[in-house]
């Protein structure tokens, strides 16, 4: 089967809900952004999750924090599979993170039925760093709310995130 040449520009999509962007998500951006030559960070939309920050802040958080990767932008999707999105901006890449054994299953599975629809995009697996490895936004929101907080979550955000974390639980 032959694959089409999309474009000689390798550019890659990293997608996640980033509610909230964590270290590890940063980590995965700068590594995207080293491998590809633009890099658009996805902000995935769903009606049926519930979540902490608007996509609006999830947007303003990834921008800011992300302001000295110059090859880096911030977009959102919605209602689509991501396949779809990644054909529409012409990616030639998806960016996936892999941080446990169930990670790989999901993600292997993924991208198998992503290859189905489109074998001229290739998933790229990263796994970040072991001291950031666990790091995950339900883990994040998992530690707010007990005493001495913030100098725990501290460790695991950007600077955008902690200051919208410490506004909303003042």
């Amino acid at each position: 089967m032959a694959v089409k040449i999309r474009n000689t520009k390798r550019l890659g999509v990293y997608a996640g809900s980033f509610d909230p962007l964590t270290v590890g998500h940063l980590w995965m951006i700068q590594e995207g952004g080293r491998l590809f030559d633009h890099l658009i960070v996805a902000v995935g939309v769903n009606p049926d999750k519930k979540s902490t920050f608007t996509v609006e802040s999830r947007v303003e958080m990834l921008r800011e924090s992300c302001q000295s990767f110059s090859n880096v932008s911030v977009e959102v999707y919605s209602n689509r599979y991501l396949i779809d999105y990644a054909r529409s901006v012409e990616a030639t890449h998806i960016v996936r993170g892999i941080r446990s054994a169930a990670d790989y299953e999901f993600e292997r599975s993924m991208r198998n039925i992503n290859g189905d629809l489109d074998a001229a995009i290739c998933t790229i697996f990263l796994m970040p760093p072991r001291d950031i490895a666990e790091v995950s936004s339900s883990m994040v929101k998992g530690l707010i709310g007990p005493t001495g907080w913030r100098k725990i979550v501290r460790k695991y955000v950007p600077d955008p995130v902690f200051r919208q974390l410490l506004e909303n639980h003042k």
